[in-house]
């Protein structure tokens, strides 16, 4: 399986974080899955700001891509990734998906995505949400994308923080089609 993590500007960095975490622990024990990663002009910022370091230029089992760099496999629909999550999903990259546009290599991967009927994943985190967000959320649903809000869940032994990130994280790489055993399933034991 090939996953692409597109990380925005949107608060929520520490989504992204965790999801870096999980996927690099289980890449280092399957190694069909690959993994990479394109961060927005503003993510960057916004990691430093909420998570208190810099955002890393190399994870471990991961590969970051320039967000310029359209020489990445999955930006074309000849070679398009089993599946794309953006994570956090700011609005504004709701919008590029949405209507069609963009100019970089995350805006790129998500038309590749949905033209060659990939799953594509929008963890949006944003609120209140204006009749504008509504209808892009709408759009980008009936252009094939699946929207999931960052809502944590709280059944399942949740305690720490990280364990109500991880309910989020978990849905989302569940919709990719990676189920990770990190969190406890509704109606197990």
């Amino acid at each position: 399986m090939r996953l692409v993590l597109g990380v925005t500007g949107a608060s929520g960095a520490i989504y992204a974080r965790r999801a870096l975490e999980h996927l690099a622990a289980r890449a280092a024990r399957d190694p069909a899955l690959q993994v990479d990663w394109v961060a927005s002009n503003t993510a960057p910022q916004v990691w430093r700001h909420e998570l208190g370091v810099d955002m890393p230029a190399v994870t471990p089992g991961a590969r970051r891509w320039d967000r310029h760099d359209f020489s990445a496999p999955f930006a074309s629909g000849s070679n398009p990734p089993d599946a794309v999550i953006l994570m956090p999903c700011s609005m504004s990259a709701l919008a590029r998906v949405a209507h069609g546009g963009g100019d970089d290599l995350m805006a790129r991967t998500c038309e590749v995505a949905l033209k060659e009927r990939r799953r594509l994943i929008l963890v949006v985190r944003e609120t209140p949400l204006s009749l504008v967000h509504l209808r892009n959320m709408v759009a980008a649903t009936e252009a094939g994308a699946i929207i999931l809000p960052a809502i944590p869940s709280f059944y399942g032994e949740v305690r720490t923080l990280e364990d109500a990130i991880d309910t989020v994280v978990v849905r989302a790489l569940d919709r990719a089609g990676l189920e990770l055993p990190i969190v406890r399933r509704w109606g197990s034991t």
